[in-house]
C-alpha cells in the first residue's frame, strides 16, 4: 500500500489496495489510519460493484442514508444515486446534486455522521476533455489552528444551534413549494426539519484528539446566548474564514475512484456547471457512534 498527499492542505491517495477484494485486518487499519490523518482518501482505477461498495463501507460503521432527502438504490438501499441523467421516461435516475455550498453531512443530527464515500461511474468531460464537477474538501483542523486569537476566543466555547429548517421543513428551499416546480432530487420535507439539536462550534475529534470547527452556515440558525443578528454576522464571518483556499482540497473526478472524507472534520461542496454531460455516482453515508 501507497500513501500519496495531495500537496494541497489535506487529502491522500492510497495506492496498491483493491476494495472489490476482501481486506485483511492490517489492511483495512492501515486504511483507517490515512483515513484520520489525511481527512480526505482516493481510491483511484477501482471496479466496484454495488455489493462491494456497502462492504467496504458497512465495515467503516452503520451505514446511514440521508434524513429528508433521498434517492436510494433500487436493489440496495444503502447507497444514495446521484446523477443528472434521466430514464427512457424522462424521470431522473438519482439526486442531482445541489450541494453548492460548504457543509457536512447531517450535521443537524444528534450524532452526525462519521464519514460520506463517493463512487464514480461517469464523470463529465467536455468536448475539449475539460474535466467538470469537482468537489471541494475544506480542512477545519486548520481552519480553526489558523484562526486569529480574537475569533478563536469569540467562539471557542459557544453552542450552535443546528437545523435541517433552511432546506427541508415545508417551508424551506427544498419544501413543497420547491416540490410543485418538479425538482430532480426527491426530497421529503417535513416538520420534523424545524427540530433543532446543539452541538459545540469547536468540536474534539474523538479518534484523533484534533479540535476542528464544526460550523455550516447551511445548517446553524444561530448561537446559545446570542441574538439573531449577531449570530448571522458571526455565521457569515466564519463562512469566509473557513472556505479560504488554503484550507481547500480540489479534488478531479475521474471514473472508477471512490473517495472517502471524514465529516467530522472536513467541510465540502460541490461546484455543479455540468449541465449536458451525464454524471453519476453513488453514494454511502456512515453514522459515528458519539458526538
Amino acid at each position: 500500500m501507497e500513501v500519496i498527499p495531495s500537496g494541497s492542505a489535506h487529502g491522500a491517495e492510497i495506492k496498491g489496495v483493491d476494495l472489490s477484494q476482501p481486506l485483511d485486518d492490517a489492511t483495512f487499519e492501515a486504511i483507517i489510519e490515512v483515513f484520520h490523518a489525511h481527512s480526505v482518501v482516493v481510491f483511484r482505477n477501482q471496479s466496484l460493484s454495488e455489493q462491494n461498495h456497502v462492504d467496504f463501507s458497512a465495515r467503516i460503521g452503520e451505514i446511514d442514508n440521508d434524513v429528508y432527502g433521498h434517492f436510494a438504490h433500487p436493489d440496495h438501499n444503502e447507497i444514495i444515486t446521484i446523477s443528472n441523467i434521466l430514464d427512457d421516461n424522462g424521470n431522473p435516475i438519482g439526486v442531482q446534486e445541489a450541494g453548492l455550498f460548504w457543509h457536512t453531512d447531517l450535521a443537524y443530527t444528534q450524532t452526525p455522521s462519521r464519514a460520506s464515500l463517493l463512487y464514480s461511474f461517469e464523470i463529465p468531460v467536455t468536448d475539449d476533455g475539460t474535466v467538470l464537477g469537482d468537489t471541494l474538501f475544506s480542512n477545519q483542523v486548520a481552519a480553526y489552528e489558523q484562526m486569529l486569537d480574537d475569533l478563536r476566543a469569540r467562539v471557542e466555547d459557544l453552542t450552535a444551534i443546528h437545523s435541517a429548517a433552511l432546506g427541508y421543513a415545508p417551508d424551506g428551499a427544498y419544501g413543497d413549494a420547491d416540490q410543485k416546480q418538479g425538482r430532480s432530487m426527491k426530497i421529503l420535507p417535513s416538520e420534523r426539519a424545524l427540530e433543532t439539536c446543539e452541538h459545540p462550534l469547536v468540536r474534539t475529534h474523538h479518534e484523533t484528539g484534533k479540535r476542528a470547527l464544526f460550523s455550516s452556515a447551511a445548517y446553524i440558525k444561530g448561537f446559545v446566548g446570542l441574538d439573531k443578528e449577531e449570530s448571522d454576522a458571526l455565521l457569515m464571518e466564519l463562512y469566509a474564514h473557513q472556505s479560504q483556499p488554503e484550507f481547500v482540497y480540489a479534488h478531479r473526478w475521474q471514473p472508477g475512484m471512490l473517495v472517502m472524507w471524514d465529516n467530522r472534520s472536513v467541510l465540502h461542496a460541490a461546484t455543479g456547471g455540468y449541465d449536458g454531460h451525464d454524471r453519476l455516482l453513488h453514494r454511502t453515508t456512515i453514522s459515528d457512534t458519539q458526538f
